[in-house]
């Protein structure tokens, strides 16, 4: 919590299967305070499996195939549905660090629109933008060994997630270890409430 009482956020941005659930159970574990995990997968269990008949994540995200393709890579296309919802996680942690809780948004930005929209928000509160990076085979890898994840979902992500403004820190999952990326990420989150500055810092490209 800062001096006048609002809580801070660190937003972690990387596709799926990069590593980013693993740093933010670690950042949990490490930082001094209390800090509160949200995001895309937090709310995504919060929704039933189907509407109107119809599988609810694709209501708001769908993956679209070339034309003539039944498999294979795909893009993701966000609905106006898609896009209320992420700004819904976005106000909901807007509420919550106003409150006095420290939040770690887990987030992939699909669209720059978005990053817009985190900066507006959380403008009166300390904002780390953390990116998390990894070798497209190493995610891959990581996405079949999981095996609950859409197969090409992270290929569809990785082109697109990292080219919306500018981070505070970069970890790359694949040469760091989880300590070794939890300390930088600990060392720059000091650095900024050390230098007394709010907002989200690059979130323009």
């Amino acid at each position: 919590m800062t001096v006048d009482g609002t809580g801070s956020i660190i937003l972690i941005n990387g596709t799926s299967s990069s590593g980013k659930t693993t740093l933010v159970k670690g950042l949990q574990r490490t930082l001094p305070e209390l800090w509160l995990e949200m995001g895309i997968d937090r709310f995504a269990y919060a929704l039933p499996d189907r509407v109107h008949g119809e599988d609810t994540w694709q209501q708001l995200f769908r993956y679209v195939r070339p034309e003539g393709r039944a498999d294979g890579p795909f893009t993701i296309e966000t609905t106006a549905l898609g896009h209320r919802f992420i700004s819904g996680i976005h106000a909901t942690a807007a509420a919550l660090a106003e409150r006095g809780l420290n939040i770690i948004v887990d987030q992939v930005l699909l669209d720059g629109s978005w990053l817009e929209e985190c900066a507006r928000l959380w403008a009166a509160f300390p904002v780390l933008f953390v990116g998390v990076r990894c070798p497209l085979e190493v995610v891959l890898e990581r996405e079949r060994e999981r095996g609950n994840r859409t197969p090409g979902q992270a290929e569809a992500q990785y082109d697109v997630v990292h080219r919306w403004g500018t981070y505070d820190v970069e970890v790359d999952t694949s040469v760091l270890t989880t300590d070794e990326a939890i300390a930088r990420i600990t060392v720059a989150f000091d650095a900024l409430l050390a230098r007394g500055t709010t907002g989200l810092r690059g979130g323009h490209s």
